[in-house]
């Protein structure tokens, strides 16, 4: 009994993590439609997306401090109704301004949700279940990439754009009236811990003005105001590091990352980030582009990276135990640059199942990534640590994802300006640094222990 309860807990916890993972992604097929709707270039359009990412990037330090501070599971109910509140309002939108408004609403509840709901589950599991629960509910946020265009098309074939934000609500109601039920209440850890303003004040808008400026690089913002956002964003990165080390409880504590195996998980963690969602930039924009194809023949052919991840779980449930991280991780980085070679090769006369076998290995060993750095970690500490040291995983996979992505799009588009009309040739060239960051986690993947967690 106590087993199926947690595998209810698990299940209830991740229809959160699935909501938001999948919104990060969902509106990128519909950037033409929205574009077309209100009467906007595509450039201002993508400030739906852009606006959500940053939101996302903003909340998720403060996971920790709020859960301390009000208990996990109320962090986490809370965050579930105003995502749904602010999905509610996207679709009710009555001009563009205003959905980037709404979208920045939704981002902030939607990046509570990943990170509280991980340390809810590391403590309801316990050390020795931890590993075999994260290796099933940690492949969610590597089936979002995928799932998000897929869903994005077949909504769009069928329904209006609104309907794009429509689809959270009987998801996040599913998700509040289970969790009343089955996720246990906690007591908050530090009532009494104040709050890090000065840290918030440097952390959050710092790490938002360093993906805003990579992001405007490639997204045609003037040079001199990117490159003034990766700068002051770098700064106040650096004053948050300093202060950080000075005060008691800062709101994420830079020590963590000087702890085995806390620095070295990170690391593997940002590179899959930026690897997995890096890709999921890149190859569907080839499709649509270079290849020529429509949105939902571009979403079936990035499916098998979904089944690979779903494949990628099972093996990683059953071994997650029996063998050492190391081993783990590291088969899963040359799973991954096996199935990213093929993309340096991108061109008319590539095969389709060549993409298929490839994606596969990908979604495959990224699975083989994630679930043991997840569950080495979570089992290292005390749960007092739990909510913080979520909150840090979290931020550098979004990280990576974000920054991965906004660096590659400028790779892109200085390879396509080189290349002039032969698209394939531009994409298959920025494809050779998706492949050299699969080879940089290989460093971070040589300093996890090489003995089996016992």
């Amino acid at each position: 009994m106590a087993a199926l309860n947690l595998w209810r807990t698990a299940f209830v916890l991740v229809l959160g993590t699935f909501m938001a993972t999948l919104d990060s992604t969902i509106v990128s097929v519909g950037v033409e439609t929205l574009a077309e709707r209100f009467d906007a270039s595509v450039t201002e359009v993508q400030w739906v997306t852009t606006a959500y990412l940053l939101a996302v990037v903003t909340a998720v330090p403060a996971s920790g401090w709020l859960a301390a501070r009000f208990g996990g599971r109320r962090t986490w109910l809370t965050a579930v109704v105003v995502f749904v509140a602010a999905s509610l309002l996207c679709g009710l939108a009555g001009s563009l301004p205003m959905l980037v408004a709404f979208r920045v609403l939704q981002g902030l509840a939607g990046g509570l949700l990943p990170p509280t709901g991980q340390a809810l589950l590391a403590r309801a599991a316990g050390p020795d279940r931890i590993g075999r629960l994260i290796s099933v509910v940690g492949v969610v946020p590597l089936l979002s990439p995928v799932l998000g265009p897929l869903a994005s098309g077949a909504i769009l074939d069928v329904a209006d754009w609104p309907w794009l934000f429509y689809v959270n609500l009987p998801v996040g109601v599913v998700a509040v009236l289970l969790g009343l039920r089955y996720v246990a209440a906690d007591q908050p850890t530090d009532p009494r811990e104040p709050f890090d303003f000065r840290g918030a004040a440097l952390l959050s808008p710092g790490l938002a003005a360093v993906v805003f400026g990579l992001t405007g690089f490639s997204d045609g913002y003037p040079q001199w105001l990117s490159a003034t956002a990766v700068v002051v964003g770098l700064l106040m990165l650096a004053a948050f590091v300093r202060h950080g080390l000075r005060v008691r409880a800062p709101l994420l504590d830079p020590r963590l990352f000087t702890r085995p195996p806390f620095g070295a998980a990170a690391l593997a963690l940002v590179v899959l980030g930026a690897s997995v969602f890096g890709t999921m930039f890149l190859l569907p924009l080839y499709l649509r582009r270079g290849a020529g194809l429509g949105a939902w023949d571009t979403g079936l052919l990035l499916v098998p990276q979904g089944i690979g991840a779903a494949a990628g779980s099972v093996l990683v449930h059953r071994l997650v135990d029996r063998l050492a991280p190391r081993t783990l991780v590291v088969s899963g980085i040359g799973f991954v640059a096996l199935g990213t070679a093929a993309f340096t090769q991108l061109g008319p006369e590539l095969p389709d199942v060549v993409l298929v076998i490839s994606l596969l290995l990908r979604g495959f060993g990224a699975a083989m990534i994630s679930a043991p750095v997840l569950a080495l970690v979570y089992r290292s500490l005390e749960k007092t640590q739990l909510p913080k040291a979520a909150g840090a995983l979290n931020l550098l996979n979004t990280l990576g994802g974000s920054v991965g992505t906004a660096v590659l799009a400028l790779v892109l588009q200085n390879r396509l300006a080189a290349r002039g009309a032969d698209v394939a040739a531009a994409f298959a060239d920025t494809f050779w640094w998706v492949l050299g960051l699969v080879v940089v986690a290989v460093a971070g993947a040589a300093r996890l222990p090489k003995e089996r967690s016992r």
